[in-house]
């Protein structure tokens, strides 16, 4: 049986977003927004998978080992989950601009977790907060949720 999923970005949705053209390269530095954790508490209690799918060109460019962001990552769901808001993967586009088919808002993340967990795409929803973003969801012909500062501030519907 497939399931609906909540795509979530990471930087901006997640945790607060660095300064343009900075990068989160050490857990000191992540800071939750805390109204992801309810949304993701929501989306659990309703039968949702919970994905992160995220851009980090900082892998790319030399600033941030894949093992450093691999272990961000561990930690973030480790946090999460002891909030009560257990995310169920991470997929990530380590890449520079314009080398691969997963780096948002190329769709290759998301149909990699449609593929490995079967997921209901057309019940699905994305939560971002840029451009990618929204160009990501609406190729998936997706529900695009936009938020700033752990708030909504318009919702796309999908096909």
């Amino acid at each position: 049986m497939k399931r609906p999923c909540v795509f979530l970005d990471r930087d901006g949705v997640i945790n607060v977003a660095p300064p343009e053209g900075e990068y989160i390269t050490r857990w000191e530095d992540f800071r939750f927004i805390p109204e992801t954790v309810d949304w993701i508490r929501l989306f659990k209690a309703l039968g949702y998978l919970v994905i992160v799918v995220t851009n980090q060109r900082a892998v790319a460019r030399g600033l941030l080992p894949a093992a450093d962001l691999e272990e961000l990552h561990r930690r973030m769901r480790e946090a999460l989950a002891e909030k009560g808001a257990p995310v169920d993967d991470v997929y990530c586009c380590p890449h520079e601009e314009g080398t691969c088919s997963c780096r948002k808002p190329q769709p290759g993340l998301v149909l990699e977790a449609v593929r490995k967990w079967g997921i209901d795409l057309g019940a699905s929803i994305l939560i971002g907060d840029s451009m990618r973003d929204r160009e990501l969801a609406k190729g998936l012909g997706i529900t695009y949720i936009e938020v700033r500062e752990g708030r909504i501030v318009e919702v796309q519907p999908g096909r």
